[in-house]
């Protein structure tokens, strides 16, 4: 019971103990100072979210460029040119896709989070988002590095939260699994989002824009 008491004063500290209704209303609505964590990190996620929606439209802008310039060097039949500016869009789309793939599992948490921040549910819930942030804090700092270092600051703040949960219920040890597992479909699902969109959105390079292995330009 001493457990109890203890988390309930983390979670939201009283001038007096807090009677069963009280702890009843905490834990589906929790108050602050673990809430109000929440409601920090759920904002610093979303301005990383724009920022990755703004660095995504730069790079459409960019690959646009790029794609009418291969246009118009098979338009004048200059083939060099053609493969080198495919082969510079290709690489661009190969980092906006990664950066969608980030930016769509950054959605999947903050909708996490905020689920969380309902429900209360703070170790089932939050400890996937956790898993999910370490994966793309990897992900993202060779991408983006500010961004990547902003997530890793976001990944400590929630741990934190996380780890004051798990002490109060003792379950804590029994999570990490669990929370590998759905973080990973979180991401799988993210880079199939990304795949498709990818697919919609980008108009194909003309197969003549590339040479072929053997050194020759495809002619098709």
């Amino acid at each position: 019971m001493a457990r109890v008491d203890d988390f309930a004063k983390i979670w939201n500290p009283q001038p007096k103990g807090p009677g069963l209704v009280d702890r009843i209303r905490n834990t589906v609505n929790p108050p602050q100072p673990l809430r109000h964590r929440l409601a920090l990190a759920l904002y610093r996620l979303r301005v990383q979210n724009n920022r990755l929606e703004y660095t995504i439209a730069k790079m459409r802008e960019r690959d646009q460029a790029l794609f009418e310039k291969v246009v118009q060097a098979q338009m004048e039949k200059d083939k060099t040119r053609a493969a080198m500016y495919a082969g510079e869009v290709a690489e661009l789309r190969k980092m906006i896709k990664s950066l969608m793939v980030a930016k769509y599992a950054l959605e999947r948490v903050t909708l996490r989070l905020e689920t969380v921040m309902t429900m209360g549910d703070v170790l089932v819930g939050l400890a996937p988002v956790v898993a999910v942030i370490k994966d793309l804090r990897h992900y993202l700092v060779n991408l983006v590095p500010e961004i990547g270092l902003e997530m890793a600051e976001i990944g400590d703040l929630l741990e934190g939260v996380v780890m004051e949960a798990g002490e109060f219920s003792g379950a804590f040890a029994a999570m990490p699994t669990v929370a590998s597992e759905e973080a990973r479909k979180i991401m799988e699902e993210a880079a199939a989002i990304a795949e498709q969109r990818m697919k919609a959105e980008f108009p194909e390079l003309p197969g003549t824009a590339f040479p072929t292995p053997g050194g020759q330009q495809n002619n098709k």
